[in-house]
């Protein structure tokens, strides 16, 4: 195991800014802007460790906490519904640096410790993993834009996608895009309405899943993350004569994240869906 034989906390901005360039998975929810806006609206404490190896490599753990007083309740990296979190590494983390790492936090107590590491690196966290700890399988869905737009289009979509895709443009459904929370209120009244259709389909309450909703994901943590992130925070609408019928947000910096999406149920037959999706994955296309 790599020895570790410095680390500082929190970590420091403009390292932790290189660190985010260095890594080729890194996406924005491991950003300092990132932990900034989930501090300022869902009250946790910024506690990013910066790690410098024996060897000279250079880790970042972006790490949010929630304590009462002086006492860490939890932490996470990130914890749920914050985001994929996880090291950051060149060329990213290896997992005997991972299990380094992980041993050096076991000796902070706190009640629960939680990672959501990013997809590309699952095989090597599962590999780091220590005894006792608890793995718990997800599907995450990776798309190569490395092709290009065309590319993808002709080949990447199948074909059901594809009629979908032109099904809502002959049927008039239009997608607008902003930066920086620009149509963000279109967007959260969609989530809402999308969260009162699964109360409907759970058979609970209305008011409890809202409830849910804006414990998780209230309107205050996208307000904030559009400040933080700017125009690194993009929300596509969708609608038909000017009604909102779908939309998300994606995360677009060096790689681009889809971090939430809703749509209006009673509008499906226009295939709403569909179509943002599409020009997202066009518009990080021409991202770079």
């Amino acid at each position: 195991m790599p020895a570790i034989v410095r680390m500082v906390s929190p970590a420091p901005r403009a390292v932790w800014e290189e660190a985010l360039c260095s890594d080729p998975a890194a996406l924005e929810t491991q950003s300092p802007a990132w932990t900034d806006a989930m501090c300022a609206a869902m009250g946790f404490t910024d506690a990013s460790r910066a790690y410098e190896m024996a060897d000279g490599r250079r880790l970042f753990l972006p790490l949010l906490r929630r304590s009462v007083g002086p006492v860490p309740l939890s932490e996470g990296s990130n914890p749920l519904h914050c985001g994929v979190g996880g090291l950051l590494a060149p060329d990213g983390p290896r997992p005997d640096e991972i299990a380094a790492i992980l041993r050096d936090l076991a000796r902070r107590r706190v009640l629960v410790r939680t990672f959501w590491p990013q997809p590309a690196h699952a095989e090597r966290w599962a590999a780091a993993a220590p005894e006792g700890a608890v793995v718990v399988d997800r599907r995450a869905h990776l798309l190569d834009l490395a092709p290009g737009w065309d590319a993808l289009w002709a080949k990447g979509f199948s074909a059901q996608r594809r009629r979908g895709v032109r099904t809502a443009e002959r049927r008039g459904v239009k997608v607008e895009s902003g930066t920086a929370g620009q149509l963000l209120p279109e967007f959260y009244g969609l989530l809402e309405l999308a969260t009162a259709r699964w109360a409907r389909m759970q058979h609970e309450p209305r008011w409890l899943t809202m409830a849910r909703l804006r414990r998780r994901d209230p309107l205050k943590k996208f307000q904030a993350a559009a400040r933080s992130l700017g125009t690194r925070f993009r929300v596509s609408i969708a609608a038909v004569d000017g009604r909102p019928v779908a939309g998300l947000v994606v995360l677009q910096g060096r790689n681009a994240y889809y971090f939430r999406g809703a749509m209006d149920e009673t509008m499906r037959d226009h295939r709403p869906n569909d179509l943002p999706p599409a020009r997202a994955i066009e518009d990080a296309c021409g991202g770079g």
